[in-house]
């Protein structure tokens, strides 16, 4: 069967739950998530990637604060974000196909980029 593209707030909301599936249960990065509250935050996440690739103006918070506030309980290192992009990566590639599914993948390698510099003063190095 040939995979769609994302095209709705729908396949991003699918999007995210697959991949909290998969990143909450992760050896290297799911302790980040122990104290998340999937319910609250899936919404906000939601409306974070519909901004992002939708242009939509849904989304109005600020996610490097709340990163700077993870990074406080446990530190978020370099190495954290390259596997957060791996595991968003390999859940776009399972479910969709497409130039927004590039996109995301695309914007998620930026965002970590950006977030990981501003958290550690470190840019990524992919593998």
């Amino acid at each position: 069967m040939m995979k769609q593209d994302i095209q709705t707030r729908a396949d991003l909301d699918r999007l995210l739950e697959e991949f909290y599936k998969v990143a909450m249960k992760d050896e290297e990065i799911g302790h980040h998530f122990d104290d998340l509250d999937l319910e609250t935050h899936l919404p906000v996440i939601g409306d974070f990637w519909e901004k992002v690739l939708f242009g939509r103006p849904v989304y109005f918070n600020n996610p490097l604060a709340a990163h700077l506030k993870l990074d406080q309980k446990f530190p978020l290192m370099p190495e954290h974000f390259v596997r957060w992009v791996a595991i968003f990566t390999r859940i776009v590639d399972e479910l969709f196909n497409g130039e927004m599914a590039d996109a995301a993948k695309g914007r998620a390698r930026m965002i970590a980029g950006n977030m990981s510099n501003r958290v550690n003063g470190m840019r990524l190095a992919y593998r």
